[in-house]
């Protein structure tokens, strides 16, 4: 999610108004007047004069920590309002302080805190939808269930009490007024209780049988993308913020270089860890996916047995392996730097398979993983990752650059690491026994190679 906290909302600094300056005098001149000009001490400024001068991305920041704790159902766009100053009062009279509309600097660290551990909650993240490439934002911890055709994609709780839908459909000269018409109707007995019609999108809200509905179209051409959320009406308190965020967070047509998502390719390589000595070996999901066959340099074919969504972990196993080397994965939270150890795409080593090491700084993104700067090379997705004792850190994963937090928000690192114990956990969850005693990081860690149609 964001990489840093929004800056304290504060008072502006001023100096003290209606200072009085004149001119040096002339011996029998007369005296010359200057007008002053009153400035507003910080004393008098009201809270939305005070929020005007912020920065934009603070305002953002703002409005997105506040809808997450419940307190803000706007648009977040940055724009100060009465809603947004109303919505700080009402944080500030929840936790028991004085509504004075502005955050002091324990308020707003606080507030973020609140955010961040809801977000982390729900598993708020960013995410391509593979046939549009629309972006949209995800709980993925509430949907984990997803399912993807030529139309769109469907994300599902297991009992079905959230759904989010986006579908994509060829309409001929539509606009959002005959867009909006057409939902408020489909399916039918839909009770639209609100509704936003504007020349580049459209809004409705209501109830659909026992469950809530939200609903945001636009459309582009003749292409129409309907984002809709499901849910319901016990979950409303959970829901509701997330929904907030995911309308800000919508966008259906990206432009420039992220729009879409990255061609898949016929080989793909990234790298692997033995964590067993009888042939488990934990690796990017995304580069295992979608496989013909996986291959493990110098060993031989693999199976992929088991998936982790959520942080993009993928579980496969070599049988009849001998030699291994399983890497110890006993190791706490690396703090600032690791070495992440992999092996490079061939075609960045003249087709060699050599294992090398690369520096990488830390910076914390959500409870469980830190951004990757520098960004290792392609092909080392999957790797591990050494902190400054000698021990495992964590798993280094390649990105796609994706927007966090609103749709202005500023994209996020292209690299991540997940941490060691994210990982640990995904092995026991899977009946994994890591078994592994060797430091001997260069050994333990292989080429995983995709070959898709």
């Amino acid at each position: 999610m964001r990489s840093m906290l929004a800056a304290t909302l504060m008072f502006v600094a001023a100096t003290a108004a209606n200072a009085q300056m004149t001119a040096p005098q002339l011996p029998g001149a007369k005296p010359k007047l200057v007008q002053t000009v009153p400035i507003r001490p910080p004393a008098l400024q009201t809270p939305s004069e005070t929020a005007d001068a912020m920065a934009q991305a603070e305002r953002l920041s703002l409005q997105s920590d506040l809808a997450w704790v419940g307190e803000y159902n706007g648009a977040i766009t940055g724009d100060v309002s009465s809603r947004m100053v109303d919505a700080i009062k009402e944080y500030q009279k929840s936790k028991g302080g004085k509504p004075t509309g502005v955050l002091n600097p324990q308020e707003r660290a606080a507030l973020a805190e609140t955010a961040r551990r809801k977000q982390d909650n729900v598993g708020w993240k960013i995410v391509t939808e593979m046939t549009s490439g629309a972006r949209l934002g995800i709980p993925a911890k509430l949907v984990p269930n997803q399912a993807t055709d030529a139309n769109g994609s469907k994300w599902t709780s297991p009992t079905g009490t959230v759904q989010v839908l986006l579908s994509r459909r060829k309409e001929a000269s539509p606009t959002t007024a005959k867009l909006a018409e057409a939902e408020k109707k489909e399916p039918a007995g839909r009770k639209v209780d609100y509704t936003v019609v504007k020349p580049d999108f459209f809004v409705l809200s209501g109830l659909q049988g026992l469950k809530k509905f939200y609903v945001r179209g636009t459309f582009k051409g003749d292409e129409v993308r309907i984002m809709t959320i499901l849910y319901d009406q016990a979950t409303e308190n959970t829901v509701e913020p997330v929904v907030i965020a995911m309308s800000s967070a919508f966008n259906a047509f990206p432009s420039g270089p992220q729009a879409g998502p990255a061609p898949r390719k016929t080989v793909e390589y990234g790298t692997g860890i033995v964590v067993s000595d009888d042939g488990a070996i934990v690796t990017d999901r995304l580069v295992t996916d979608s496989c013909l066959a996986i291959t493990i340099g110098g060993y031989g074919s693999a199976d992929r047995l088991a998936e982790d969504k959520e942080h993009d972990l993928a579980l496969l196993h070599i049988y009849g392996a001998r030699g291994l080397k399983p890497l110890s994965l006993t190791g706490g939270a690396a703090k600032t730097s690791v070495d992440v150890v992999g092996i490079a795409d061939p075609q960045s080593q003249g087709g060699a398979a050599g294992v090398s090491s690369v520096k990488a700084a830390l910076a914390p993104v959500t409870s469980s993983d830190s951004a990757l700067s520098p960004p290792p090379a392609v092909g080392f997705s999957g790797s591990p990752a050494i902190d400054g004792d000698g021990k495992f850190g964590g798993i280094a994963l390649l990105k796609p650059a994706m927007v966090a937090g609103p749709a202005t928000a500023v994209p996020t690192s292209q690299a991540v690491m997940v941490s060691a114990e994210t990982v640990r956990d995904f092995l026991k969850a899977n009946g994994v026994t890591a078994n592994g005693n060797s430091t001997d990081t260069k050994a333990a860690a292989v080429r995983v190679i995709c070959v898709r149609k």
